[in-house]
């Protein structure tokens, strides 16, 4: 197998893949990574994405950019707007993060927030540029960008006919054909979410058939209810603008392509259970493995029957 790793949107990432032919990747990689980075990096101010939250209004967006947006749509709409790609200054004011304190926010400061939040205040013009309802809703990918990545990388290699690949960016995974060296079919692993600190423990293992896998977890960044001894995180709900309990630690999703399994693994961990089995029950095409915390803080998993079906003994 080749194998490649390196360093991209702010993470790290590795390809094996087995080729008959010699393939220039690293420059493949190079040129790919700077046109996503172009398109919708928010931490390149000179991106497509940047000048929009700027307030640009003449920016044509490229290929990369309305592909993310369309998806973005759909999961925004199945996800009844808890997936919202315009949450970030809501979040932002709450002073989310790990170990820290949520800040207070006002109904004053609230009204104003929730008039910037909202997937459904942006357009896509068909000339490519998009319209904000506020001139300041900032707009972020990065729920969504990692894994479009991968499969624009997939892609890449696909199209030099390579059968066999496993690409992994930041724990986002795309897999197709088998592993030759194993002659099995590619195994993955969720990380347990009670890891501790430098530690890599696995909770499970996946077999990844031609499929996109995609983690969104809370690891380490819970805090413990002294009562019932439940984890729990807090979350934004982008519809009324409050932060929210949730006991849901850890989201894996399987799916066709691993642009949508990174945007329905952000859904559900700011849907949380409940609401995330609802939407599970009528969305098609997407296999999800749920660790939670239990009322007395025991850990629990809800799997849907096409994902369990993946899992290794």
């Amino acid at each position: 197998a080749s194998v490649f790793s390196g360093e991209a949107l702010g993470t790290t990432y590795s390809v094996q893949y087995f080729s008959e032919k010699d393939i220039n990747f690293e420059n493949a990689m190079d040129s790919i990574m700077e046109e996503i980075n172009t398109s919708m990096s928010t931490y390149s101010t000179k991106s497509d994405i940047s000048k929009i939250n700027r307030g640009d209004s003449t920016v044509q967006v490229d290929e990369h950019f309305v592909k993310v947006f369309k998806a973005s749509e759909k999961i925004y709409k199945e996800s009844n707007g808890f997936f919202d790609p315009t949450v970030g200054a809501l979040v932002n004011a709450y002073g989310f993060g790990p170990g820290k304190k949520l800040k207070e926010i006002d109904s004053t400061d609230l009204d104003s927030l929730n008039k910037l939040t909202g997937f459904d205040k942006l357009v896509l013009e068909e000339d490519g540029t998009i319209s904000k309802e506020h001139p300041s809703i900032y707009l972020d990918f990065n729920a969504i960008a990692k894994g479009y990545a991968i499969d624009v990388i997939g892609k890449y290699l696909e199209d030099k006919n390579v059968q066999n690949y496993l690409i992994e960016l930041g724990g986002e995974l795309r897999a197709k054909g088998t592993n030759m060296e194993s002659g099995s079919q590619w195994i993955v692993g969720i990380d347990d979410p009670m890891q501790e600190e430098g530690k890599r423990t696995l909770f499970a293992k996946v077999k990844l058939e031609n499929a996109s896998m995609a983690t969104s977890g809370n690891y380490r960044k819970y805090r413990l209810d002294s009562l019932t001894g439940q984890r729990f995180v807090h979350t934004v709900n982008p519809l009324t603008g409050k932060a929210e309990r949730s006991n849901l630690l850890s989201a894996s999703v399987l799916a066709e392509n691993c642009m949508l399994a990174d945007g329905y693994a952000t859904a559900f961990m700011a849907l949380g259970l409940e609401r995330s089995k609802e939407m599970l029950q009528r969305v098609d095409g997407v296999g999800a493995y749920l660790i939670y915390s239990g009322e007395n803080g025991e850990v629990e998993v809800y799997t849907t029957p096409d994902f369990e079906k993946q899992l290794v003994e």
